[in-house]
């Protein structure tokens, strides 16, 4: 599933080719009546944690969320697509270029006024890589009761609490902070709370080409990098890059278990019995 690194990169690819634009032409499969935004002028391409959102300057926004496959390409008129167009989603022609989305399976069009209300878009946590990113409000977030009894290796895909992280994060987060992803958050204290929101904004930030080039997260590599260039996630079986022990995998989660790889030295053995409060040192690993 792309994560907000990929869709921060790919609204920053599609800006300067939209924003300011006319909507010459305009179809969607399914639902969307996408028709309604020709004539129109595109005023915003932004992300918002896992969603693509488009502003119209007729009031009306685009949202993509793109879960597995989903992806947006951008051609010039009359360039070949690199994917067939019975897998185009949503289809937008502006003067000079145009815009495809495939294999995303939610495409809504709505009155912009109505983002504060969307059921998805309004309980999004903090998006990690917004200027104006809260930290706190991001860790009080961790810290609902709700969420008290629930693993932090769950809570930190949960896009509630905060917004933008997927699985390839999540998993280099916990082995970056040598924290055990089965502890339960009730059990993760405050200073490593914040260390983990902390690394995962810096990790996001640098893949998406937003740190200044100051930021070297992982061991070279970013989201959809070849796995020999990540410090765990794909990285199951094979011997992790710190103390030599064979990294493990398991499906971790209740809706939508995802597979979570980590070190049971580095982080721990996954047993959920006897965690007390893990308390790991900071800069444990600087790549």
């Amino acid at each position: 599933m792309p994560e907000g690194d990929t869709l921060a990169r790919t609204a920053d690819g599609l800006r300067p080719h939209l924003v300011g634009r006319r909507v010459l032409g305009a179809r969607a499969r399914g639902g969307a009546q996408v028709g309604r935004l020709v004539g129109s002028r595109v005023d915003e391409v932004e992300s918002a944690g896992k969603n693509l959102l488009m502003r119209f300057s007729n009031g009306l926004e685009l949202r993509t969320h793109m879960r597995m496959h989903g992806s947006w390409h951008r051609y010039r008129p009359g360039e070949r697509w690199r994917r067939p167009a019975a897998r185009a989603v949503v289809t937008l022609e502006v003067e000079g270029a145009v815009a495809v989305c495939f294999d995303a399976p939610v495409v809504e069009l709505f009155d912009a006024h109505a983002e504060a209300i969307h059921p998805a878009l309004a309980r999004l946590g903090p998006d990690l890589l917004a200027p104006s990113f809260d930290e706190d409000e991001a860790i009080r977030r961790l810290r609902d009761p709700a969420r008290a009894t629930t693993t932090i290796g769950e809570a930190l895909l949960d896009q509630r609490a905060l917004a933008g992280i997927g699985n390839v994060w999540r998993c280099e987060v916990l082995f970056l902070e040598r924290v055990d992803p089965f502890l339960r958050v009730n059990h993760v204290d405050d200073a490593t709370l914040g260390r983990l929101v902390s690394t995962a904004r810096r990790l996001l930030l640098a893949s998406a080409g937003r740190s200044g080039g100051t930021a070297r997260p992982i061991a070279g590599g970013a989201r959809g990098a070849a796995t020999s260039r990540l410090w765990v996630y794909g990285r199951a079986g094979r011997p992790c890059r710190r103390c030599g022990t064979i990294l493990r995998s398991t499906r971790l989660g209740r809706d939508l278990p995802r597979l979570l790889t980590w070190c049971p030295t580095c982080q721990g053995d996954g047993s959920l019995e006897g965690r007390g409060t893990v308390g790991a040192a900071p800069g444990a690993l600087d790549g």
